[in-house]
């Protein structure tokens, strides 16, 4: 590719319709632009649903090479970010059954029947007050200490900041569920460990810098194809 429409290209802002066009017509390096645009949200929502960084990278990469062997497949009747999602759920819910582990996205109690889940503590006490990297890991813990179909509802909302609807279409569940989750996930987690945490949270776990190159080049070598 020429350097100068290179340069041009990463200057602009594409929509994600637009760059999967030009991916389709021909330019599947600028796949690369996808990934580094969703990689801190895939990572986010991989790893509520793994609780482990190495496998939520490794199911980021398997959901990536889904993604552009099957984008062609993109219909356009939701958004790419939401089908984009969609693929890094399926892709961790899958490896989850793979290995048996307990999988419960699918059910959840009724109102009636929900029992309250008890959360360590793991906020410092106020006059114990540290960094705001500390306050930050707290945080964190406390978000993976809750149960599976909470955690990733929280994460995508309050984490990632999605919107109720955008969640919803990702998780193929009604805005009044996603409501309901997050509800009970934000009283698990405890409201004054995210009182604290004020702004921290949506710089909770991060995933940028060396971590998401290498996902790029994984991805890009895996699909046969120059990284931009």
């Amino acid at each position: 590719m020429d350097a100068d429409l290179l340069e041009t290209i990463k200057s602009v802002r594409l929509s994600d319709e637009e760059v999967v066009r030009r991916v389709l017509a021909g330019e599947t390096a600028l796949f690369e632009i996808i990934m580094r645009r969703y990689n801190q949200r895939l990572y986010r929502v991989t790893r509520a649903i793994m609780r482990d960084d190495a496998e939520a990278e490794d199911v980021m990469q398997d959901a990536y090479v889904r993604a552009y062997e099957h984008l062609s497949q993109f219909a356009g009747r939701a958004q790419f970010s939401t089908w984009l999602t969609r693929i890094a759920i399926h892709e961790a819910l899958a490896r989850v059954r793979r290995r048996k582990r307990i999988d419960q996205f699918g059910t959840i109690e009724s109102n009636e029947g929900f029992t309250e889940v008890n959360v360590p503590a793991v906020s410092p006490n106020p006059e114990e007050q540290t960094s705001a990297a500390e306050l930050g890991k707290a945080l964190e813990n406390a978000i993976l200490a809750i149960p599976d179909p909470y955690r990733l509802v929280l994460m995508m909302r309050d984490v990632e900041q999605l919107s109720t609807s955008e969640t919803a279409a990702a998780l193929e569940l009604s805005e009044e569920n996603v409501k309901v989750r997050l509800h009970r996930a934000r009283a698990m987690v405890r409201k004054n460990l995210f009182a604290q945490a004020g702004v921290e949270a949506p710089r909770a776990f991060g995933f940028m810098g060396d971590r998401c190159d290498r996902v790029v080049a994984r991805v890009m070598d895996r699909i046969g194809i120059n990284a931009v």
